[in-house]
């Protein structure tokens, strides 16, 4: 598979409704927000995880598509895969091994990686945890997404008809509840900013076949994340600028710039529908994937 050779830039917007869309666990799990501002904020970490998550579930964790950050890894794990592979398994009997910056078995190894999993070659990873495999910066960055309103966080109590141990219960008298709480956002309409760079590309390998299941992540990935925690949550529209050359013909801000939103109806959002996305100040048709060219 040959490495992209065009540069990207895109814009996503997806959506709660009723839901958390990323907690904060510094914070109580409060869905994350600009104190400043009251501006809505996911992380572009929460975002990889939902597109890693999806790889995951449709390639069934077989190579090139494994994923290396997954629940429950054991990063040096997949790094001494590496070097068994490349042959070179008799520098993990090697004290100085753990220390190497450089050589052939590091970049072999770095290569191997990159060849076995997509998450590596498509956002990069720092894999010098001990057995050193390298560094490797991903082709394909993400912003934070903002929610494009301040929202308003409600938390809510709730209670489970049930205790956790006898001593609970004999406390209780048998009445067996246990008071929770969650937060949700009514309705916040989220965008996000990426970029996709052809030189990172070649040198992770990273390819058309790549980028096309990159586009079907984003277009998809809140379909098979669901749960009570995160309400509704869809992905609205993607604006992809797909650039004629590696360096590209314009700068990704006036692109950028080019899509905006507005209101359609007073008070407080509370669906996509009190929206209207633009671009060059037309609405956007195409739902949810818009391929624009960038001549």
């Amino acid at each position: 598979m040959e490495p992209i050779t065009r540069r990207y830039d895109f814009v996503l917007y997806f959506d709660v409704h009723d839901g958390n869309p990323n907690g904060d666990p510094d914070a109580g799990n409060l869905p994350r927000v600009d104190a400043e501002t009251g501006i809505g904020l996911v992380t572009d970490v929460c975002l990889k995880r939902k597109v890693r998550n999806y790889v995951l579930l449709t390639k069934e964790n077989q190579s090139p598509y494994e994923i290396y950050v997954k629940e429950k890894a054991i990063l040096n794990e997949q790094h001494k895969r590496a070097y068994k592979a490349i042959g070179a398994e008799e520098l993990l009997e090697k004290k100085e091994s753990k220390k190497r910056t450089g050589g052939d078995a590091v970049e072999d190894a770095r290569q191997w990686m990159c060849q076995t999993f997509y998450d590596i070659r498509t956002f990069g990873a720092v894999m010098t945890t001990g057995i050193n495999c390298g560094q490797v910066r991903g082709p394909v960055q993400l912003t934070f997404a903002r929610s494009v309103e301040p929202i308003v966080a409600l938390e809510h109590s709730i209670t489970r008809m049930a205790v956790t141990t006898e001593e609970e219960a004999a406390k209780q008298q048998g009445d067996n509840r246990t008071m929770g709480r969650k937060y949700t956002v009514p309705y916040g309409l989220y965008r996000a900013h990426g970029f996709i760079s052809p030189f990172l590309a070649q040198q992770t390998g990273f390819s058309a076949e790549d980028l096309k299941l990159f586009w079907e992540a984003l277009e998809h990935m809140f379909e098979h994340d669901r749960s009570a925690a995160r309400g509704l949550m869809s992905t609205r529209a993607l604006v992809i600028f797909e650039h004629g050359s590696p360096l590209g013909n314009r700068p990704a801000h006036e692109l950028f710039q080019r899509v905006t939103h507005r209101r359609r109806s007073a008070g407080p959002p509370r669906s996509f529908d009190d929206y209207e996305l633009l671009i060059d100040g037309k609405p956007i048709e195409a739902s949810p994937r818009l391929e624009v060219p960038v001549e």
